[in-house]
This record gives C-alpha cells, sequence and structure tokens, in this order.
C-alpha cells in the first residue's frame, strides 16, 4: 500500500486484460495530440512502473508501430479502462505530442510522474 494513495482497478473492455495500479484518487491526465493519439482518442495518466500491476492477460497485449516504426505502443494506463469508484476528480492536461522528441523533453510534470 501507498501512503495518500488508492488502488484503482480495470482492463480491456472484453476482460482479457485486468490490471490495479496505486495513484491519487485525483487524477492528473494527459490529453496527447499525435496522430495515433487523436484517431484513438487516448487519453493517458502516468505513474512509476512499480505501481503498476498487470494481473492478467499478458498474452493479449500486442505491440502496436506505425509509420517509422521506431515508437512502439505496448501499454498505456487509461482513465477510460478504471474500473468505477476510485476516482475523485481528474484535471486534463494538453500535451504537445505531435512534437514528440521536444515535447517530452520539455515537459516537466511527465518526467516527475514517471519517477518513483
Amino acid at each position: 500500500e501507498y501512503q495518500g494513495l488508492v488502488k484503482h482497478t480495470g482492463g480491456c473492455h472484453c476482460g482479457a486484460v485486468r490490471f490495479e495500479v496505486w495513484a491519487s484518487a485525483d487524477l492528473h491526465i494527459f490529453d496527447c495530440n499525435c496522430s495515433i493519439c487523436k484517431k484513438k482518442q487516448n487519453r493517458h495518466f502516468i505513474v512509476p512502473a512499480s505501481r503498476f500491476k498487470l494481473l492478467k492477460g499478458a498474452e493479449s497485449i500486442t505491440t502496436y508501430t506505425f509509420n517509422t516504426h521506431k515508437a512502439q505502443h505496448t501499454f498505456w494506463i487509461a482513465p477510460h479502462c478504471l474500473d468505477e469508484g476510485t476516482v475523485r476528480s481528474v484535471v486534463v492536461e494538453e500535451f504537445n505530442g505531435s512534437d514528440w522528441e521536444k515535447a517530452i523533453k520539455e515537459h516537466k510534470t511527465i518526467k516527475s510522474m514517471s519517477k518513483e
């Protein structure tokens, strides 16, 4: 258990993938404008890997690549995949993923949220 955090659970619609993640009840969500996130209407929240646990479905997760195939999209914690009852509030912050290299270097919030 992590002090000040709640255990969120979630998964995909068909139930093949289930996970748990320790995070604040007040979620800080990133709305990325890169081509894949815009097309799929993805929003993300970020936690250190140590606070994420895949409960089932590793064999159902695939990696998606496109264009130059440098970016590999395997799995992300999407707020719309969380089960109900643990989220108190949501703040959405825009992220300029269409200029990924520059944005990820300059974005202090994302860097701090992914650290232990």
